[in-house]
């Protein structure tokens, strides 16, 4: 009878989800059946129906420690009962104060300030907001922008601009301003690739470079060379453009460093973050920036007054997360584990290399990519993902394709016996393609 009733309640609220929400990037015809998640612990999350399934890809990249890590926890339920928010125009707190000296502390050399808002969208947003004002407030015309094809930036009328121009923007297109898209370097295209965003560099009219460093996200976990990026913000650095690494995804240790950006020498003038920045339990966003953006905006003319904000800008209990989150990553222990599963990865990386179900493998940090040999579009819209997706979760694994990319991108509390599981059940689909 216990059951049965279960079942009746996990039936009711499939109805009721299906009646009252619409969900991302879903459609709402001939989707796959939601599954209600009932609680979190660790790597696993356990459904309302009685399955554990290994969460690996972090719930969207976000998650760092694992779900419902008790630091975490413990801080956002003291902070919820001291100061649950406040308007951060005129007032400050301790937890968003701390939270910047935190971040200054692990981010490139040259950052000076945070500026908080709530998602990766948003920061990418102010950040492109203050590389267009920095110019308007020394009264110099640039205005053009210059992305790599392809890349992912948020679902924000800018950062749809500056990213890749397909199915997903298509509706938007006529209202997304103009930007100069240079090629995915991909290798064997590095010169080719370096002389586009030369050749748009020397007009002399760019007022930004915005880029996903060494890794294209969404694009299917695109890598591309330290060195050629290198080259890149040199020339952009020479002509007086300024560099926004786009550090959402790439953050808080997924590239094996704090930020990928450490993998350089020449360092942006602003970044963006979010996802990891609370360890994956609340919404947060932040762009960091140097002293010379600063600058141009410290004023007493109230038109350079850079107007832009958000209601819960530097939310206390998200900023109080992040603090947690930030003790736990830079903590011994967890530079270890990072280290465990780059180790665990390579090793995978070299077994199944050359298989051939497989068009390539990569990996960087603790990301690990493999694309599925497939005919037609290999694009996110891919037939293939319809059948991947579908044969991890039956097996109590949650791998979301991007379009016959494969991609792992774990929590870093994961075992190797966990890793171990999810290498098997790619292994196995190889073998059955």
């Amino acid at each position: 009878m216990q059951k049965q009733s279960a079942a009746v309640g996990l039936s009711s609220l499939l109805t009721r989800d299906k009646q009252s929400v619409w969900h991302p990037f879903t459609q709402l015809v001939n989707g796959f059946e939601h599954i209600a998640v009932k609680e979190a612990r660790g790597v696993y999350l356990y459904t309302e129906d009685g399955r554990k399934i290994i969460d690996a890809v972090s719930s969207w990249w976000v998650n760092l420690h694992g779900h419902s890590h008790p630091d975490i926890a413990r801080a956002i339920a003291e902070q919820a009962q001291t100061l649950e928010h406040v308007i951060f125009a005129g007032f400050t707190h301790e937890p968003a104060v701390q939270l910047a000296e935190n971040l200054l502390n692990i981010l490139p050399d040259n950052q000076s300030k945070v500026f908080y808002s709530d998602n990766g969208s948003t920061a990418v947003e102010v950040a492109l907001k203050m590389a267009f004002q920095f110019w308007y407030n020394k009264g110099i015309h640039k205005r053009k922008v210059i992305a790599i094809e392809g890349a992912y930036h948020g679902d924000t009328f800018g950062a749809m601009s500056i990213g890749d121009r397909g199915p997903f923007s298509a509706p938007f297109e006529p209202y997304l301003f103009e930007v100069e898209f240079i090629d995915f370097p991909g290798e064997g295209k590095e010169d080719k690739v370096f002389s586009q965003i030369a050749s748009i560099a020397e007009q002399g009219e760019v007022a930004a470079f915005i880029y996903e460093p060494l890794v294209l996200g969404a694009a299917g976990m695109k890598m591309y060379s330290a060195d050629w990026l290198e080259r890149a913000l040199q020339v952009a650095k020479t002509h007086d453009i300024l560099c926004i690494a786009d550090e959402v995804f790439t953050g808080f240790g997924r590239t094996g460093r704090y930020f990928a950006s450490q993998y350089l020498r020449v360092q942006p003038d602003i970044v963006c973050l979010s996802k990891g920045l609370t360890g994956g339990t609340m919404a947060l966003g932040a762009t960091s920036c140097t002293e010379k953006i600063i600058e141009a905006f410290r004023s007493s003319d109230i038109m350079k007054t850079f107007f832009h904000g958000h209601s819960f800008t530097a939310n206390p209990i998200a900023c109080a997360a992040a603090n947690a989150s930030y003790e736990l990553l830079t903590a011994d222990s967890c530079q270890d584990k990072i280290r465990k599963i780059v180790t665990e990865h390579q090793t995978f990386q070299n077994q199944i290399a050359g298989h051939p179900a497989i068009n390539a493998i990569r990996s960087l940090g603790v990301i690990l990519a493999l694309e599925i040999d497939t005919p037609g579009d290999t694009s996110y819209v891919n037939e293939v993902r319809h059948k991947l997706y579908p044969y991890f979760i039956e097996r109590g694994i949650l791998l979301r394709p991007l379009g016959n990319v494969i991609y792992i991108v774990p929590p870093y509390c994961i075992e190797k016996e966990e890793l171990q599981r999810i290498y098997d059940a790619i292994k196995t689909l190889l073998d059955t393609l």
